[in-house]
Protein backbone atom coordinates (compact mmCIF):
# COMPACT_ATOMS: atom_id res chain seq x y z
CA UNK A 1 0.00 0.00 0.00
CA UNK A 2 1.34 3.44 -0.96
CA UNK A 3 2.09 5.80 1.92
CA UNK A 4 -0.61 8.31 0.86
CA UNK A 5 -3.20 5.50 0.92
CA UNK A 6 -1.97 4.45 4.39
CA UNK A 7 -2.33 8.03 5.64
CA UNK A 8 -5.88 8.15 4.25
CA UNK A 9 -7.04 4.86 5.82
CA UNK A 10 -8.61 6.26 9.05
CA UNK A 11 -10.64 8.80 7.03
CA UNK A 12 -11.37 6.76 3.90
CA UNK A 13 -15.16 6.97 4.22
CA UNK A 14 -15.04 10.69 4.97
CA UNK A 15 -12.83 11.35 1.95
CA UNK A 16 -15.14 9.38 -0.36
CA UNK A 17 -18.20 11.30 0.87
CA UNK A 18 -16.24 14.55 0.67
CA UNK A 19 -15.64 14.01 -3.05
CA UNK A 20 -19.38 13.95 -3.78
CA UNK A 21 -19.98 16.96 -1.53
CA UNK A 22 -17.17 18.85 -3.27
CA UNK A 23 -18.70 18.13 -6.68
CA UNK A 24 -22.03 19.46 -5.36
CA UNK A 25 -20.29 22.59 -4.08
CA UNK A 26 -19.00 23.32 -7.61
CA UNK A 27 -22.30 22.62 -9.42
CA UNK A 28 -23.75 25.32 -11.66
CA UNK A 29 -26.48 25.76 -14.28
CA UNK A 30 -23.97 27.04 -16.85
CA UNK A 31 -23.06 24.11 -19.18
CA UNK A 32 -19.58 25.46 -20.06
CA UNK A 33 -18.72 25.95 -16.38
CA UNK A 34 -19.99 22.45 -15.56
CA UNK A 35 -17.74 20.96 -18.26
CA UNK A 36 -14.72 22.80 -16.86
CA UNK A 37 -15.39 21.93 -13.20
CA UNK A 38 -15.96 18.28 -14.22
CA UNK A 39 -12.56 18.37 -15.96
CA UNK A 40 -11.00 19.78 -12.76
CA UNK A 41 -12.55 17.15 -10.46
CA UNK A 42 -11.49 14.25 -12.72
CA UNK A 43 -7.88 15.41 -12.53
CA UNK A 44 -7.68 15.85 -8.77
CA UNK A 45 -4.32 15.45 -7.03
CA UNK A 46 -3.54 13.65 -3.77
CA UNK A 47 -6.04 15.87 -1.88
CA UNK A 48 -3.61 16.45 0.97
CA UNK A 49 -5.38 19.60 2.12
CA UNK A 50 -8.79 17.98 2.80
CA UNK A 51 -6.90 15.11 4.45
CA UNK A 52 -5.34 17.60 6.88
CA UNK A 53 -8.83 18.99 7.68
CA UNK A 54 -10.32 15.56 8.51
CA UNK A 55 -7.29 14.16 10.35
CA UNK A 56 -6.90 17.24 12.58
CA UNK A 57 -10.66 17.37 13.28
CA UNK A 58 -10.67 13.73 14.34
CA UNK A 59 -7.43 13.89 16.33
CA UNK A 60 -8.48 16.85 18.49
CA UNK A 61 -12.02 15.51 19.10
CA UNK A 62 -11.28 11.82 19.75
CA UNK A 63 -12.66 10.65 16.42
CA UNK A 64 -15.61 13.03 16.06
CA UNK A 65 -16.44 15.24 13.10
CA UNK A 66 -19.46 17.14 11.82
CA UNK A 67 -21.09 18.45 8.66
CA UNK A 68 -19.02 21.59 9.27
CA UNK A 69 -15.88 19.49 8.76
CA UNK A 70 -17.07 18.53 5.27
CA UNK A 71 -17.88 22.18 4.51
CA UNK A 72 -14.47 23.24 5.82
CA UNK A 73 -12.73 20.70 3.55
CA UNK A 74 -14.80 21.88 0.55
CA UNK A 75 -14.01 25.49 1.41
CA UNK A 76 -10.28 24.74 1.37
CA UNK A 77 -10.42 22.74 -1.85
CA UNK A 78 -12.45 25.44 -3.65
CA UNK A 79 -9.90 28.11 -2.67
CA UNK A 80 -6.94 25.85 -3.51
CA UNK A 81 -8.36 24.87 -6.90
CA UNK A 82 -9.25 28.47 -7.77
CA UNK A 83 -5.74 29.62 -6.85
CA UNK A 84 -4.15 26.93 -9.06
CA UNK A 85 -6.32 27.98 -12.03
CA UNK A 86 -5.22 31.61 -11.51
CA UNK A 87 -1.57 30.57 -10.98
CA UNK A 88 -1.48 28.86 -14.37
CA UNK A 89 -2.68 32.08 -15.98
CA UNK A 90 -0.11 34.19 -14.09
CA UNK A 91 2.71 31.72 -14.87
CA UNK A 92 1.54 31.23 -18.49
CA UNK A 93 1.62 27.50 -17.80
CA UNK A 94 -0.03 25.07 -20.21
CA UNK A 95 0.25 21.96 -18.02
CA UNK A 96 -0.99 21.02 -14.56
CA UNK A 97 -0.26 17.55 -13.07
CA UNK A 98 0.58 16.22 -16.52
CA UNK A 99 -2.69 17.45 -18.09
CA UNK A 100 -3.53 20.58 -20.04
CA UNK A 101 -4.30 23.54 -17.77
CA UNK A 102 -7.65 25.36 -17.94
CA UNK A 103 -6.07 28.37 -19.67
CA UNK A 104 -4.47 26.08 -22.28
CA UNK A 105 -7.82 24.50 -23.17
CA UNK A 106 -10.23 27.42 -22.70
CA UNK A 107 -7.92 30.49 -22.82
CA UNK A 108 -7.01 33.02 -20.11
CA UNK A 109 -10.29 34.94 -19.93
CA UNK A 110 -12.33 31.83 -19.13
CA UNK A 111 -9.66 30.51 -16.72
CA UNK A 112 -9.70 33.77 -14.72
CA UNK A 113 -13.51 33.68 -14.56
CA UNK A 114 -13.48 30.02 -13.45
CA UNK A 115 -11.02 30.89 -10.64
CA UNK A 116 -13.28 33.79 -9.60
CA UNK A 117 -16.30 31.45 -9.64
CA UNK A 118 -14.57 28.95 -7.35
CA UNK A 119 -13.61 31.72 -4.90
CA UNK A 120 -17.19 33.06 -4.85
CA UNK A 121 -18.59 29.55 -4.29
CA UNK A 122 -16.33 29.15 -1.26
CA UNK A 123 -17.58 32.44 0.20
CA UNK A 124 -21.23 31.50 -0.35
CA UNK A 125 -20.71 28.02 1.13
CA UNK A 126 -19.53 29.67 4.37
CA UNK A 127 -22.06 32.50 4.44
CA UNK A 128 -25.08 30.32 3.62
CA UNK A 129 -24.21 28.05 6.55
CA UNK A 130 -23.06 30.89 8.85
CA UNK A 131 -19.57 29.35 9.19
CA UNK A 132 -18.07 32.77 9.83
CA UNK A 133 -15.18 31.41 11.93
CA UNK A 134 -14.14 29.14 9.05
CA UNK A 135 -14.57 31.99 6.58
CA UNK A 136 -12.23 34.22 8.62
CA UNK A 137 -9.51 31.54 8.65
CA UNK A 138 -9.66 31.04 4.88
CA UNK A 139 -9.94 34.78 4.13
CA UNK A 140 -6.66 35.43 5.98
CA UNK A 141 -5.04 32.72 3.84
CA UNK A 142 -6.38 34.17 0.60
CA UNK A 143 -5.00 37.61 1.50
CA UNK A 144 -1.63 36.08 2.43
CA UNK A 145 -1.42 34.06 -0.79
CA UNK A 146 -1.96 37.16 -2.93
CA UNK A 147 0.54 39.25 -0.94
CA UNK A 148 3.13 36.46 -1.06
CA UNK A 149 2.85 36.11 -4.83
CA UNK A 150 3.24 39.87 -5.35
CA UNK A 151 6.13 40.08 -2.87
CA UNK A 152 7.95 37.33 -4.77
CA UNK A 153 7.39 39.09 -8.12
CA UNK A 154 8.67 42.39 -6.67
CA UNK A 155 11.79 40.82 -5.18
CA UNK A 156 12.55 38.73 -8.29
CA UNK A 157 13.08 41.95 -10.26
CA UNK A 158 15.90 43.05 -7.95
CA UNK A 159 17.19 39.60 -6.85
CA UNK A 160 17.62 40.97 -3.33
CA UNK A 161 15.69 38.42 -1.27
CA UNK A 162 17.09 37.82 2.21
CA UNK A 163 16.47 34.59 4.10
CA UNK A 164 13.82 36.33 6.25
CA UNK A 165 11.97 37.57 3.15
CA UNK A 166 12.16 34.09 1.60
CA UNK A 167 10.50 32.53 4.65
CA UNK A 168 7.83 35.25 4.65
CA UNK A 169 7.10 34.57 0.95
CA UNK A 170 6.69 30.81 1.42
CA UNK A 171 4.67 31.33 4.63
CA UNK A 172 2.24 33.47 2.64
CA UNK A 173 2.29 31.58 -0.67
CA UNK A 174 2.11 27.97 0.56
CA UNK A 175 2.14 27.50 4.33
CA UNK A 176 -0.85 29.77 5.00
CA UNK A 177 -3.30 27.46 3.19
CA UNK A 178 -2.12 24.33 5.02
CA UNK A 179 -2.32 26.37 8.24
CA UNK A 180 -5.95 27.17 7.36
CA UNK A 181 -6.65 23.46 6.72
CA UNK A 182 -5.50 22.53 10.22
CA UNK A 183 -7.15 25.54 11.90
CA UNK A 184 -10.43 24.83 10.10
CA UNK A 185 -10.23 21.14 11.03
CA UNK A 186 -9.98 22.05 14.71
CA UNK A 187 -12.60 24.84 14.50
CA UNK A 188 -15.12 22.59 12.71
CA UNK A 189 -15.43 20.33 15.77
CA UNK A 190 -15.76 23.15 18.33
CA UNK A 191 -12.15 23.47 19.58
CA UNK A 192 -11.29 26.54 21.67
CA UNK A 193 -9.21 29.44 20.30
CA UNK A 194 -5.98 28.14 21.85
CA UNK A 195 -6.28 24.73 20.21
CA UNK A 196 -7.30 26.22 16.85
CA UNK A 197 -4.21 28.45 16.93
CA UNK A 198 -2.00 25.51 17.93
CA UNK A 199 -3.26 23.48 14.96
CA UNK A 200 -2.99 26.50 12.66
CA UNK A 201 0.68 26.86 13.71
CA UNK A 202 1.22 23.11 13.13
CA UNK A 203 -0.09 23.55 9.58
CA UNK A 204 2.10 26.61 9.01
CA UNK A 205 5.21 24.71 10.10
CA UNK A 206 4.54 21.68 7.92
CA UNK A 207 3.46 23.92 5.02
CA UNK A 208 6.81 25.72 5.23
CA UNK A 209 8.68 22.39 5.21
CA UNK A 210 6.56 21.33 2.22
CA UNK A 211 7.59 24.39 0.18
CA UNK A 212 11.28 24.08 1.12
CA UNK A 213 11.12 20.47 -0.16
CA UNK A 214 9.54 21.75 -3.40
CA UNK A 215 12.37 24.26 -3.80
CA UNK A 216 14.95 21.50 -3.30
CA UNK A 217 13.49 19.61 -6.28
CA UNK A 218 14.89 22.34 -8.53
CA UNK A 219 18.36 21.00 -7.72
CA UNK A 220 17.66 17.28 -8.23
CA UNK A 221 17.74 15.05 -11.28
CA UNK A 222 14.58 13.15 -10.26
CA UNK A 223 11.62 13.06 -12.61
CA UNK A 224 9.19 15.26 -10.70
CA UNK A 225 7.01 16.78 -13.38
CA UNK A 226 9.01 19.98 -13.82
CA UNK A 227 12.47 20.44 -15.36
CA UNK A 228 15.51 20.94 -13.12
CA UNK A 229 16.48 24.60 -12.82
CA UNK A 230 13.01 25.98 -13.59
CA UNK A 231 13.12 28.29 -10.53
CA UNK A 232 16.43 29.73 -11.74
CA UNK A 233 14.99 30.24 -15.23
CA UNK A 234 12.05 32.11 -13.65
CA UNK A 235 14.44 34.13 -11.44
CA UNK A 236 12.90 32.73 -8.25
CA UNK A 237 15.28 33.14 -5.32
CA UNK A 238 14.93 30.00 -3.20
CA UNK A 239 16.83 29.02 -0.04
CA UNK A 240 19.69 26.98 -1.63
CA UNK A 241 20.58 29.97 -3.83
CA UNK A 242 20.06 32.58 -1.10
CA UNK A 243 22.37 30.69 1.29
CA UNK A 244 25.04 30.29 -1.41
CA UNK A 245 24.88 34.00 -2.33
CA UNK A 246 25.40 34.93 1.33
CA UNK A 247 28.33 32.54 1.77
CA UNK A 248 30.57 33.05 -1.25
CA UNK A 249 33.12 35.64 -2.35
CA UNK A 250 32.11 38.98 -3.89
CA UNK A 251 33.37 37.81 -7.29
CA UNK A 252 31.36 34.56 -7.10
CA UNK A 253 28.29 36.50 -5.94
CA UNK A 254 28.50 38.81 -8.99
CA UNK A 255 28.77 35.77 -11.27
CA UNK A 256 25.74 34.12 -9.61
CA UNK A 257 23.57 37.26 -9.79
CA UNK A 258 24.60 37.86 -13.40
CA UNK A 259 23.82 34.23 -14.26
CA UNK A 260 20.31 34.36 -12.78
CA UNK A 261 19.53 37.83 -14.12
CA UNK A 262 21.00 37.69 -17.62
CA UNK A 263 21.74 34.05 -18.49
CA UNK A 264 18.78 32.24 -16.89
CA UNK A 265 17.67 30.80 -20.26
CA UNK A 266 21.13 29.37 -21.01
CA UNK A 267 20.89 25.65 -20.07
CA UNK A 268 24.66 25.27 -19.65
CA UNK A 269 24.86 28.31 -17.35
CA UNK A 270 21.86 27.13 -15.31
CA UNK A 271 23.57 23.75 -14.82
CA UNK A 272 26.72 25.57 -13.67
CA UNK A 273 24.68 27.55 -11.11
CA UNK A 274 23.07 24.34 -9.81
CA UNK A 275 26.50 22.67 -9.51
CA UNK A 276 27.93 25.74 -7.71
CA UNK A 277 25.04 25.77 -5.20
CA UNK A 278 25.55 22.05 -4.51
CA UNK A 279 29.32 22.43 -4.08
CA UNK A 280 28.95 25.34 -1.66
CA UNK A 281 26.60 23.79 0.90
CA UNK A 282 23.30 25.27 -0.33
CA UNK A 283 21.53 21.91 -0.39
CA UNK A 284 22.79 20.70 3.02
CA UNK A 285 21.82 23.99 4.68
CA UNK A 286 18.33 23.92 3.12
CA UNK A 287 17.73 20.33 4.26
CA UNK A 288 18.76 21.32 7.81
CA UNK A 289 16.28 24.23 7.82
CA UNK A 290 13.51 22.01 6.42
CA UNK A 291 14.07 19.47 9.20
CA UNK A 292 13.89 22.24 11.82
CA UNK A 293 10.33 22.97 10.70
CA UNK A 294 9.52 19.26 10.58
CA UNK A 295 10.71 18.74 14.19
CA UNK A 296 8.72 21.77 15.44
CA UNK A 297 5.57 20.36 13.78
CA UNK A 298 6.19 16.91 15.30
CA UNK A 299 6.67 18.51 18.76
CA UNK A 300 3.13 19.95 18.58
CA UNK A 301 1.68 16.51 17.74
CA UNK A 302 3.60 14.85 20.60
CA UNK A 303 1.28 16.49 23.14
CA UNK A 304 -1.77 14.62 21.82
CA UNK A 305 -2.70 11.09 22.99
CA UNK A 306 -2.00 8.18 20.66
CA UNK A 307 -4.66 7.57 18.01
CA UNK A 308 -4.92 6.36 14.42
CA UNK A 309 -5.50 9.99 13.37
CA UNK A 310 -2.36 11.20 15.12
CA UNK A 311 -0.42 8.32 13.52
CA UNK A 312 -1.64 9.42 10.07
CA UNK A 313 -0.64 13.03 10.76
CA UNK A 314 2.82 11.87 11.87
CA UNK A 315 3.12 9.94 8.59
CA UNK A 316 1.92 13.02 6.71
CA UNK A 317 4.61 15.21 8.30
CA UNK A 318 7.31 12.70 7.35
CA UNK A 319 5.86 12.19 3.86
CA UNK A 320 6.02 15.94 3.18
CA UNK A 321 9.81 15.99 3.47
CA UNK A 322 10.59 12.49 2.19
CA UNK A 323 8.37 12.53 -0.95
CA UNK A 324 9.96 12.08 -4.35
CA UNK A 325 7.52 14.38 -6.16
Amino acid sequence: MKLVEQIKQPILQEMELFESKFREAMATRVPLLNRITHYIVRRKGKQMRPMFVFLVAKMVSNGNFSERTYRGASLIELIHTGSLVHDDVVDESNRRRGFFSINALWKNKIAVLVGDYLFSKSLLLSIDNEDFDLLKLISVSLKDMTEGELLQIEKARKLNITEDVYFEIIRQKTATLIAACCGIGAASVGSDKEEIEKMRLFGELIGTAFQIKDDLFDYTDAKIGKPTGIDIKEQKMTLPLIYTLNNCSEKEKKWLVNSVKNHNKDKKRVKEVIAFVKENGGIEYTITKMKEYQFKALAILEKYPKSIYKDSLLMMVNYVIERKI
